[in-house]
């Protein structure tokens, strides 16, 4: 994997391999993990898909006619 620049970060593209292993999809979050002195760990952050099951499983329903704005949510 190479390391490249992205704005001010910089960013590892996922090998074919990793991202069919992993079941990802483009969006999907990532947890890397320091396994050892120069070993990470890759794998899928579940935080996403538990936060929805929590909601599954406490029966909350989407108000019928409601739409989520991420630009209002997030105004200051």
């Amino acid at each position: 994997m190479q390391v490249a620049k992205w704005g001010n970060s910089l960013a590892v593209r996922l090998p074919k391999q990793v991202v069919e292993a992993l079941g990802l999809k483009e969006g999907d979050q990532v947890e890397l993990v320091q396994a050892g002195p120069k070993t990470l760990e890759v794998m899928r952050d579940a935080a996403r898909e538990a936060a929805l099951q929590r909601m599954r499983q406490s029966k909350w329903e989407v108000p019928e006619g409601y739409k989520f704005d991420r630009e209002e949510i997030n105004s200051r």
